[in-house]
């Protein structure tokens, strides 16, 4: 790669860090103000200790797109659900980048969101990927973001997406999923999430590129252009 195109996501990066996209922690709490509002800080930690990609991922596009970009994300956070718009048109314009979804409720901020993130994976397990993604967009499209979502909303989305309402309410009440749940917010941060969304960027040839916050579509495309020369 030449000096140029290391010095672009680099610069990517640094914006990230810099602009609204992702709601950090401070001294592990949320500002005074409760506001989300994100801090100047540069994520930290190894990009390779992303778990890998696997069937068991919720993909959306070609599971076998060269380039990949798995996001860890919060149902609640306001930048997640702009950002969750971004993504949908980049896999939609994009046939060789697949969209994986992982989940990072931000429990400081959010106390919401991790039950929600509940809700999605029984979406998934009652109607498989198709249902997940159905799920989540109806979720994102209603909530008003920052814990403004009724619970009680959970099995009406379940409905309008043709799922079983009494399977869903019966694994909703579960506890099934909280390691799992648990076990990306833990991988989230080992990559150096420090709040969301979070993604990584990842080309065919396995190079990982850090994508902080909710950039805009020419960010995004400027960074899978990057990962798609890798070989």
């Amino acid at each position: 790669m030449t000096q140029t195109n290391v010095a672009i996501p680099a610069a990517i990066v640094i914006a990230g860090a810099l602009i609204a996209g992702a709601v950090f922690y401070t001294s592990g709490s949320a500002s005074s103000t409760g506001a989300n509002q994100p801090e100047a800080q540069a994520p930290t930690g190894d990009l390779e200790a992303m778990t890998p990609i696997s069937a068991s991922d919720h993909v959306r596009g070609n599971p076998d797109a060269p380039v990949k970009i798995v996001e860890y994300s919060d149902t609640e956070c306001p930048f997640c659900k702009r950002f969750h718009e971004t993504m949908k048109q980049v896999v939609e314009e994009n046939s060789d980048v697949a969209w994986v979804y992982r989940q990072f409720p931000l429990d400081q901020l959010h106390k919401k969101a991790r039950k929600e993130a509940v809700a999605t994976e029984c979406a998934n397990e009652l109607g498989g990927n198709d249902a997940f993604w159905k799920y989540l967009d109806r979720l994102f499209a209603i909530t008003p973001a920052n814990d403004g979502l009724d619970v009680a909303e959970l099995p009406k989305i379940a409905e309008f997406v043709g799922l079983d309402v009494a399977q869903f309410n019966e694994c909703l009440a579960s506890t099934r999923y909280d390691e799992h749940i648990e076990d990306e917010v833990q991988n989230a941060q080992a990559t150096g999430g420090n709040g969301t969304p979070w993604s990584i960027v990842v080309s065919k040839s396995g190079k990982k590129y850090p994508l902080s916050g909710a950039q805009p579509y020419e960010s995004v495309q400027q960074l899978i252009d990057i990962a798609q020369k890798d070989k």
